[in-house]
């Protein structure tokens, strides 16, 4: 009895297990090591690349002239002013958050010799794939802009508050989800078949390829509210909000009208729902990290 209140009352404090750690708190406590696994990631995805990490632009680049002169010129507008915009602004929400499913959840499997060696936060690795994401999400926002500008882009500051709102959506989400899905994926090695899948329906359940117009025409109902429910529905339309609406010719007024209503309003609560869906991935990976080494 004598000695456990000696140990409790000692000036180094209780004994803790020299394996804890601080979670995603951790993570940001140790921002060079991120950086040099996010510099490995870079590596790894581009090793034995003649033009490197120029491929990052060179590819959203490629789409959207593609989308532009086959869309655009060939197929015509189809009263969409701009659809090859459109479409772009809202694949750069649809790249990102596929990128991250993907990369995301193979991230701790992908980095299983670190894991069975180096004790450190597990969550580095998901994060460190979502910050990689991040970097080619860049060079689209860049594309984005100059093909804003030569058409005539005029935003007023509701345009930079959607496309940031847009930005933390889709990130707050993607690291949510790629904490949750990294973990399952140690344990069942389907969850990879299950991003597969998903990447193939969000691509349709987005207004990105069709305009938001036709959903608003043709759902009601609960549906329509299931809808415009999606994150990533709401990130697309904020980024369009930011980006395609503002190179319209038509009236402000008139062109906002194919976005829902009260879209600020939803982007805010969406956010918010992220956090917690965010707080709750954590918790997850938490309780779930300690046997990664045993399953790896």
């Amino acid at each position: 009895m004598s000695t456990s209140v000696a140990a409790d009352s000692s000036p180094l404090g209780p004994l803790q297990n020299p394996g804890r750690v601080g979670g995603l708190v951790d993570v940001l406590r140790r921002r060079y090591l991120l950086q040099l696994l996010v510099r490995k990631e870079l590596r790894v995805r581009y090793q034995g690349s003649l033009v490197g990490l120029a491929w990052s632009y060179v590819k959203p680049g490629v789409r959207f002239l593609m989308y532009f002169y086959i869309i655009e010129l060939i197929m015509g507008e189809n009263q969409l002013e701009n659809r090859a915009l459109h479409i772009f602004s809202g694949m750069i929400m649809v790249s990102f958050f596929t990128d991250a499913l993907t990369s995301g959840t193979r991230s701790v499997v992908r980095n299983k010799s670190l894991v069975r060696k180096i004790n450190l936060p597990r969550e580095m690795f998901p994060v460190s794939s979502i910050m990689v994401s991040i970097y080619h999400m860049v060079p689209m926002y860049v594309i984005a802009l100059v093909g804003c500008l030569l058409v005539g882009w005029k935003p007023d500051p509701l345009a930079f508050v959607a496309v940031g709102m847009a930005f933390a959506i889709v990130v707050v989400f993607g690291l949510a989800v790629a904490l949750m899905l990294s973990a399952w994926n140690v344990f069942f090695r389907d969850m990879q078949n299950v991003v597969d899948v998903i990447q193939t329906i969000v691509t349709w359940t987005v207004p990105m390829i069709y305009p938001f117009a036709i959903i608003k025409d043709k759902l009601d109902g609960w549906v329509y509210e299931l809808y415009t429910a999606s994150p990533l529905c709401t990130a697309v339309l904020l980024n369009d909000r930011g980006f395609w609406v503002p190179t319209t010719d038509r009236p402000k007024v008139s062109a906002v009208v194919e976005m829902p209503d009260h879209l600020f309003t939803r982007g805010a609560l969406t956010l918010v729902v992220g956090l917690g869906l965010l707080w709750l991935a954590q918790l997850v990976f938490s309780r779930l990290e300690g046997r990664f080494a045993e399953k790896l």
